[in-house]
């Protein structure tokens, strides 16, 4: 019998920062989400719609920009949703903020407003996307969440 060389697993450093609580149900590591709006009732509906119909996890929320950047520095999440207005820090302002603090996170924005001034500010900003809260959940946000996790 001929003995082979065992091969060592190569492993993903990205993968070993992200909390357990990141892991899907089957134990494999799924795209991260961390949910920012300053709306308590829109946080729990983005959550309970991503947890249920989607193979994303929700890491973290956060209620403004500011604590939004600490979440970002202690979950790594693949994406954050954001609301444009909020106290302490916009959307805007936070999202320029990730970029420099985590320029491999996808950013979303999921607002009321819409139009054409805050799509070129959103995107020079680091932002992929922008949704409108008026828009179909399922079908809009589902896509933009899609489209995120494609890396540029």
């Amino acid at each position: 019998m001929t003995a082979f060389p065992r091969r060592r697993p190569s492993i993903d450093l990205n993968d070993l920062k992200r909390p357990a609580a990141c892991q899907g149900h089957r134990g494999f590591v799924t795209n991260s989400i961390l949910i920012v709006d300053d709306s308590t009732l829109i946080r729990r509906l983005l959550r309970t719609w991503i947890e249920h119909d989607t193979d994303w996890q929700v890491c973290g929320e956060a209620e403004n920009g500011e604590v939004a950047l600490e979440k970002v520095k202690e979950l790594h999440p693949d994406i954050v949703i954001l609301d444009l207005q909020m106290p302490v820090m916009n959307g805007l302002e936070a999202a320029r903020k990730i970029s420099h603090l985590a320029p491999n996170t996808a950013m979303v924005m999921f607002t009321m407003h819409s139009c054409e001034d805050l799509l070129k500010d959103a995107h020079a900003a680091g932002i992929r996307d922008v949704v409108s809260k008026d828009d179909r959940l399922s079908e809009h946000l589902g896509a933009a969440l899609k489209n995120a996790c494609v890396r540029p």
